[in-house]
């Protein structure tokens, strides 16, 4: 059965809202919700019908589409899936689906080794390994780097279309070190993935700095178009992470000269995969390579370089390379003590 657009708008909407099992969804909470979506994804503001989202619950329920949903009503108001792992976006591809996808596939694959296409490559490998698999029912060829437990990926569509549509967001955060979670307006311009992880650039309110927040510590994302988004055109992605090792930028903090020494054993995983694009060679022989950088010193540099243990040292500066000893006597004393 063929579904238009608008429908998948509300299904996927409706899914996102009862896999949220932070607040309850009352009929009323659904209508809303599908009706915001779909003016902004496509601007249509005449809002949903009581029994357009009706129908859609009892087809997300139904075999019709596959979905075969176990929405539930507790207390006779409030909706929720009964198995609180389920999500439409689970279920297995049908064949249409399957060859609509390799229809894609073999028309992504005509721009491969084109420059401006070059970060298609593993994106369409990918999709094209994922698609043989579904089909054969054979394993996998490619097995791409994932974390399926890790938590925020929901929120990435609805940010990215708050980005692109220039939509204030009200956010609830917690950070690692924050006791409790807080709620505050925020501006977002970029999406950013490292180390398998996703984060979220913008300022917070009437600030001006730049704030990266950590998709997995929202808990709770909403649009409010009350308020008026703040363009920032100084802001500039490549130029923001030009001197970065990952996501940490310190505002005011200066390039400095790293050099670093790697052994033998270590040199070639550093040559062939550079900690850095300003990555240069300064000494090589029988004992290692000295290599130097031109970065900011962050957390991401410091937890990069500890990764390496015994097989790395810092050169200079001398204020890094204290701070990397310091780190190793501390973990000396954990292995040292007695247990």
């Amino acid at each position: 059965m063929p579904v238009n657009r608008n429908a998948l708008i509300r299904y996927k909407t409706i899914d996102k809202c009862l896999q949220n099992r932070f607040r309850k969804w009352t009929l009323e909470d659904l209508i809303d919700a599908c009706s915001d979506a779909l003016y902004e994804y496509e601007g249509i503001d005449k809002g949903v019908s009581k029994r357009t989202v009706q129908s859609d619950i009892q087809m997300m329920r139904s075999d019709k589409l596959g979905y075969n949903a176990p929405i539930i009503v507790l207390e006779k108001k409030y909706y929720t899936y009964e198995d609180p792992n389920y999500s439409i976006t689970n279920i297995p591809l049908t064949e249409q689906d399957l060859g609509k996808l390799t229809e894609v596939v073999e028309l992504l694959r005509q721009f491969k080794g084109f420059s401006h296409f070059r970060e298609l490559d593993g994106m369409v490998q990918k999709l094209e390994d994922h698609v043989h698999t579904q089909k054969t029912k054979q394993r996998p060829i490619i097995d791409f780097e994932k974390n399926e437990n890790l938590k925020g990926l929901t929120y990435l569509d609805g940010l990215y279309q708050a980005i692109l549509h220039k939509r204030v967001l009200r956010i609830k955060y917690q950070s690692f070190k924050a006791r409790l979670p807080q709620e505050f307006l925020f501006h977002a311009y970029l999406l950013k993935e490292f180390n398998n992880r996703w984060f979220l650039l913008g300022v917070k309110g009437e600030r001006r700095d730049i704030m990266t927040l950590a998709l997995d510590r929202i808990e709770n994302i909403e649009t409010d178009d009350s308020v008026h988004y703040i363009e920032n055109e100084d802001f500039d992605p490549v130029k923001h992470y030009k001197h970065t090792v990952g996501v940490t930028v310190n505002e005011g903090s200066k390039v400095e000269t790293v050099e670093i020494f790697i052994d033998q054993y270590n040199a070639p995983y550093v040559l062939t995969k550079p900690l850095h694009h300003t990555q240069e060679v300064l000494e090589m022989n029988e004992q290692g390579v000295i290599i130097r950088i031109e970065v900011v010193l962050n957390f991401e540099l410091e937890r990069l370089i500890f990764g390496f243990a015994e097989g790395m040292e810092v050169i200079k500066p001398e204020r890094l390379r204290k701070r990397m000893m310091n780190k190793f006597e501390r973990g000396m004393r954990n292995y040292s003590d007695d247990l």
